[in-house]
């Protein structure tokens, strides 16, 4: 498969956002295709386990959320 070549630096931040958002969707369309590392699967099964043993720490969507709010707020100030 040939790629065209592309020079990133000529392009706009938002023309790069999109190619990332084009790139992540071509992805997500074959998820079958993408292999976790062995590190990444080692990584996955001790959460999981963590998880099954009732000792995961979990936030639900709501907590996500302000805590990302809490967090803008401290990056930006």
């Amino acid at each position: 498969m040939t790629m065209p070549a592309i020079d990133i630096e000529k392009l706009a931040p938002e023309e790069r956002l999109q190619l990332i958002q084009d790139l992540w969707e071509s992805l997500r369309s074959q998820p079958g295709t993408i292999r976790l590392t062995s590190a990444q699967q080692v990584e996955l099964d001790r959460r999981l386990d963590e998880l099954d043993r009732g000792e995961a720490q979990v936030m639900s969507w709501d907590e996500v959320k302000l805590e990302l709010t809490r967090f803008r707020g401290q990056v930006s100030t």
